[in-house]
């Protein structure tokens, strides 16, 4: 068993991890955090590294809410501004027309949690990979886990050495590499060759646990 967060539009590390993984499953019974890829990811602008963000509700009251209960914050048009700025970001790049019609359902559903936004970029992002979509969810959440526990990979912060080959980026020649963006930026980059290159990235994951009893996840 391989243990994963949700995320949004994953990061590339955490794609390696699932393509190399025979039993996937969500946790989706642990407690929202900020500073993660739970509403989150990155993408290679023209300025660089870019952060494209789900605004979520958070409780008025004291107290957490769990992943699979946090609402997506829809005021914003947080759907129309994603997809301008990857249009903006990859429209030339060689597979953007290949694949950008296979999304376009993430940027026009309505949503009202977050983890099915989530699930959703998971299952688009399967099938565009041609990888069978099976995965499960947890029912209860558990400190240490049997298997293999990923749920670090959906950390922003800290915590994550990812030794990624290096591949043609958009802006590369004025911003340099840079590693472990969206798996979308490898995706409109490489096309077909992204799952032979999730396969060549080594993994290095340290997960850490405050001295205090808690962790990131719980």
């Amino acid at each position: 068993m391989s243990l994963f967060l949700p995320t949004y539009f994953s990061p590339i590390s955490q794609y390696s991890a699932i393509v190399n993984s025979d039993d996937i499953v969500f946790e989706v019974e642990d407690n929202f955090q900020k500073q993660t890829y739970r509403n989150r990811c990155y993408i290679y602008g023209a300025n660089g590294k870019q952060l494209l963000n789900i605004p979520v509700k958070h409780p008025k009251t004291a107290g957490r809410k769990k992943t699979k209960d946090t609402l997506v914050e829809n005021v914003s048009p947080w759907q129309s501004q994603h997809l301008k700025s990857l249009q903006s970001a990859y429209r030339t790049s060689p597979f953007f027309e290949f694949y950008i019609d296979d999304l376009m359902p993430i940027f026009t559903k309505e949503y009202k949690f977050l983890v099915d936004v989530n699930i959703d970029t998971f299952s688009i992002l399967m099938d565009a990979l041609q990888l069978p979509l099976k995965y499960s969810k947890t029912t209860k959440y558990e400190l240490l886990p049997k298997g293999i526990d990923f749920r670090n990979l959906a950390i922003d912060k800290k915590g994550i050495e990812v030794k990624t080959p290096k591949y043609i980026q958009m802006f590369d020649d004025k911003h340099g590499f840079l590693p472990n963006l969206s798996i979308l930026d490898l995706l409109f980059m490489e096309g077909p060759n992204t799952i032979s290159f999730l396969e060549k990235i080594k993994l290095h994951l340290q997960i850490t646990y405050s001295l205090s009893g808690t962790n990131e996840f719980s």
